[in-house]
């Protein structure tokens, strides 16, 4: 079983929408901030711009901009903002717009919600996800020529963020709108969508959409340059004994085609270290569309995925910061029991296929190890 490559249309963002150029930061909620810095800093190895006793903000090696991550301290493990940075001010102005239409809360702050950002645009969106738009930025040392400070499994770039919405569809359709577009996504034979990834910078993705409870946040990836950094990473971890934080991985998927890890870090947010998948910026970039029964699109070798990966997923904020509330995956659809963030954990038999051990033809069942 193959994925199947489709010419992609060519779908015209709304008018009004803000040019986004790429995922830039994610503000979290962290309850212990010491044992946060710990996991961020002294483990993975991102770098400090700035802190005070409450907020930590963080980049990556290869980050001019003044930060990629946020830690805040908070009574509640959350995510207050995935960060979108515009292509020029005025683009803000069509932020405003864009969801005011949608009937969204929208709020503005000319001297920006946190340090070493301008003029920023805060919105509910229309899944429940608390978005933030910015142009101006402080800009910091580039560190990638700065190899004294390297570490072996560098962090270079924010790559992506991954969100659970109870509506992959409807989401998606929110998504072209403001100018995204898909570059893969999962199949029934029906055609119901369960996942899309979806971009703006040349890559796979900058966001997916991933069905389930929601909204929550799946995971943040960074990414490094080479599948060696992940496993040094494996490494350091175990040298630690903080192989527990390891949750998935290291391996290679189908979907996107990058080398991957997944942790978790002391809130259980799940962060993902992603390195090597591949150029999608043309405009007739075809969309690569996999079918949900198929085991590779998740592991590319067959490993099989954990329990948590299905029912383990951050919480959102609303932006007076109270959680916001779930809203169920009601559909009656065989995905409707997971969250199916890459989808399900075993592999089908095609009819008549006598090759496949006996132990991968067992019905699904959610945490199936198969």
């Amino acid at each position: 079983m193959s994925p199947t490559f489709v010419d992609y249309p060519v779908i015209e963002p709304d008018a009004d929408a803000p040019d986004v150029l790429r995922c830039a930061s994610m503000e979290l909620v962290v309850t212990d901030l010491e044992r946060s810095r710990n996991f961020y800093v002294d483990v993975l190895g991102l770098v400090v711009t700035e802190e005070d006793e409450n907020t930590i903000y963080l980049r990556s090696i290869e980050e001019f901009i003044h930060h990629n991550l946020i830690l805040r301290n908070g009574e509640t493990a959350a995510v207050a903002a995935f960060s979108y940075r515009v292509r020029t001010p005025e683009d803000l102005d069509k932020a405003e717009k864009f969801y005011s239409a949608r009937g969204c809360q929208v709020r503005r702050n000319k001297d920006g919600f946190v340090k070493g950002l301008g003029d920023s645009v805060r919105v509910q969106d229309p899944l429940g996800f608390p978005y933030e738009f910015f142009y101006d930025v402080e800009h910091v040392e580039r560190l990638a020529w700065r190899y004294d400070l390297h570490t072996p499994g560098a962090l270079v770039r924010l790559d992506h963020f991954n969100q659970v919405t109870p509506d992959v569809p409807t989401a998606v359709k929110y998504m072209e709108d403001l100018g995204f577009r898909v570059t893969e996504d999962i199949q029934d034979e029906a055609g119901t969508a369960y996942a899309a990834w979806m971009r703006r910078k040349p890559t796979v993705h900058d966001t997916a959409m991933t069905g389930g409870d929601g909204p929550r946040m799946h995971h943040v990836a960074f990414a490094t340059h080479e599948k060696h950094n992940i496993l040094a990473i494996c490494d350091k971890l175990g040298a630690l004994r903080m192989s527990d934080a390891i949750e998935r991985g290291p391996g290679r998927h189908g979907v996107s085609n990058a080398f991957y890890l997944y942790l978790r870090d002391p809130d259980g947010h799940r962060v993902e270290i992603y390195t090597q998948d591949y150029y999608t910026g043309d405009p007739d970039n075809p969309r690569v569309t996999w079918d949900v029964h198929d085991n590779q699109r998740r592991d590319w070798w067959g490993t099989p995925v954990v329990p948590s990966w299905y029912t383990d997923a951050s919480r959102v904020l609303d932006l007076d910061g109270n959680l916001v509330p779930l809203v169920e995956r009601t559909d009656d659809s065989e995905m409707a029991q997971t969250i199916g963030a890459d989808g399900f954990s075993y592999t089908r038999a095609e009819d008549g296929d006598e090759s496949m051990p006996d132990w991968k033809k067992g019905e699904f069942k959610l945490g199936n190890q198969l």
